[in-house]
């Protein structure tokens, strides 16, 4: 029995990481695939019986998990972001989500038949949204504009709302009826409002205060934090029921905004924690559903009652949160268009189901059905056509022109510069918050942080931007960062400049483990600072018929080395080692001029076509 239950345990993990990878590969939402793969090694296969593997012990862990799901959601919000926000997000996670919860409620009530209290109750459930699935659709979409923000807010804040209202409704159930609720929501609301930030703050202040005081060792701070967030969830959930959603959520809040401590490692474990967590609740969850429970959700009026929710619930709520905000139409037609449900949902139905069921109330088991129902219609609606809305809109590009500078030196920094000035965004991340200051100074986009950190991905606004430049000295770096952005832009719109051995860089990185080599053979970060330390400069230069390509590589006795080409049509075309286009007259060219003496030598750095000339 134990290597059976070590078995189903290793199918959980293998399928719960391979699916996400999978998503990542096919350029899916990962819960489509792990609600897949769940059903099939569940009630399909028999492969995976949660109930029999963990017991008892199921739901704690479940509960724990969904709660270091929350706090690192926490993490990643800004109060920065709010001033301008703060009023359409508050109204979001208040008179949008009362009114998605009644709307879904009536649905249940009048086309699934269910009983007042279970109708309701569902209601409370399907509020949610969630950071697992708004995060992944805001990065392929990239959306302009400030609805990225609210998304993301409402996304995190709208779970433990969520989640808390649902419990109260199921404590009024348990207490008799909805005769006994609103004293019963009152009180549970203040309880849980106190112990949430009170909690959230006291366990954060603890955790800070250590760290400030340098009495955790370095190795032992990821240990710490996931201790004390566990013991905040405990706690809390001990005063009362699902309060610790809300303490851990206001715990990732107040560390994420102070800055006593770094945060950053902690931020990036949780990030890699986030991934085994998220996938093997979807696996187990969706395990433990039964095909005669869902088999009867899957009808007209499964899909009826889905579509109230996308096409009435969600534009309602939306319409009413932004009444008198400075958002456009546009950005309320596109908020409306995106309210995928994620694994709080998941989990919250699952557990309550469970209790209803034991307590004997008919119907319970169609919560987890209806629930799983609209989990994957919403996410698969919402990931197939929100990208497409959102460009109709005008709110996101087809082919965005714009540059993401992973590194922010001073070649990727005059580069921008020239960039920004002929009307293209661009975007700088580095860890060197020198690098970030002198960014900032010349008027660019520059954040301070780890481009693979999955914190600095949801704070990045990637309107506009169609490619990513790796140019830091580090290749090792450059060919992650290539990685994490092949899911944004695609193979072809990642680069990475050359290592300091070429022989190395071209022949033993494997090409799907790098980005496209920039501008030239022989072109590093090391030869370009050579360069402009010897009167290099980096400038940008129109053809004219006056002056065309033949004129520019004669002015600069082709020593001249071309980086970019803007064309006719205001399309970025990148020179890389593998392509130089040849500039035409109309079009402006960036390139690397050295300086007059050594132009005058002829530059061993050239790499400027030498075919015929556009005359």
């Amino acid at each position: 029995m134990t290597e059976e239950s070590l078995l189903a345990m290793a199918i959980i993990i293998v399928l719960g990481i391979g699916a996400q990878w999978l998503a990542g590969r096919l350029r899916l939402p990962s819960i489509l695939l792990l609600l897949t793969l769940g059903f099939l090694a569940g009630p399909i296969t028999g492969l995976v019986n949660p109930d029999e593997i963990i017991g008892d012990l199921l739901f704690p862990l479940v509960s724990i998990a969904v709660g270091i799901i929350l706090f690192e959601g926490g993490l990643s919000l800004r109060l920065s972001e709010l001033p301008r926000l703060s009023n359409v997000i508050f109204r979001q996670i208040s008179i949008g989500a009362l009114v998605t919860g009644l709307i879904a409620a009536a649905a249940a009530h009048y086309i699934m038949l269910l009983d007042w209290q279970l109708s309701v109750l569902l209601g409370a459930i399907l509020v949610v949204t969630g950071p697992t699935v708004i995060g992944p659709l805001l990065r392929q979409i990239r959306p302009k504009g400030k609805t990225g923000t609210v998304l993301k807010w409402e996304g995190i804040l709208i779970d433990p709302i969520g989640a808390i209202a649902a419990v109260l409704i199921f404590e009024a159930i348990l207490e008799g009826g909805f005769n006994q609720a609103p004293a019963v929501i009152a009180m549970g609301v203040l309880q849980t409002l106190l112990i949430g930030f009170i909690g959230g703050f006291l366990f954060a202040g603890i955790l800070i205060l250590l760290f400030r005081r340098y009495l955790v060792a370095d190795h032992l701070h990821n240990g710490m934090t996931l201790m004390l967030v566990i013991a905040a969830l405990a706690v809390s959930n001990w005063l009362h029921p699902e309060a610790g959603l809300l303490t851990v959520t206001i715990m990732g809040i107040v560390l994420a905004n102070q800055k006593s401590v770094p945060i950053k490692h902690i931020v990036e474990f949780k990030e890699n924690l986030q991934v085994l967590l998220i996938g093997t609740l979807f696996i187990i969850l969706a395990s433990r559903l039964r095909v005669n429970e869902i088999s009867p959700v899957i009808s007209w009026q499964g899909f009826l009652f889905v579509a109230v929710l996308i096409v009435i619930a969600r534009p309602l709520s939306v319409m009413l949160s932004t009444w008198g905000s400075d958002l456009t139409l546009k950005e309320r037609v596109f908020l409306s268009w995106m309210a995928p449900r994620g694994i709080v949902a998941a989990s919250v139905a699952s557990v309550f189901a469970f209790e209803l069921a034991v307590a004997g109330h008919a119907g319970a088991d169609q919560l987890v059905s209806l629930t799983f129902l609209v989990i994957v219609t919403t996410v698969a609606f919402y990931g197939l056509t929100a990208g497409p809305a959102a460009r109709r809109l005008g709110l996101s590009e087809r082919d965005p022109q714009g540059v993401l500078f992973v590194g922010a030196s001073q070649i990727a920094r005059t580069l921008a510069s020239i960039l920004k000035q002929n009307g293209f965004r661009t975007v700088l991340i580095d860890s060197d918050p020198n690098n970030v200051h002198a960014s900032t100074k010349l008027g660019l986009t520059a954040i301070h942080g780890d481009a693979l950190s999955e914190i600095v991905m949801d704070e990045l606004d990637l309107g506009g931007i169609g490619r990513m430049l790796a140019m830091t000295t580090n290749h090792e770096v450059n060919s992650l960062a290539t990685l994490e952005f092949q899911e944004i832009f695609g193979r072809a719109e990642v680069y990475q400049i050359a290592t300091e051995n070429l022989a190395i860089g071209l022949e033993t990185s494997a090409h799907p483990l790098r980005g496209r080599f920039l501008f030239s053979s022989t072109l590093t970060c090391a030869t370009i600072q050579k360069q402009l330390a010897a009167g290099a400069t980096i400038q940008i230069s129109e053809l004219t018929k006056g002056f065309n390509y033949a004129d520019y590589r004669a002015l600069y006795n082709n020593a001249a080395v071309p980086l970019l080409l803007i064309n006719e049509k205001k399309q970025l075309i990148i020179y890389t080692n593998d392509l130089q286009p040849m500039p035409k007259i109309g079009q402006k060219l960036i390139s690397l001029v050295p300086s007059i003496d050594t132009a005058a030598t002829h530059s061993t750095f050239s790499s400027a076509p030498q075919t015929a000339m556009d005359e």
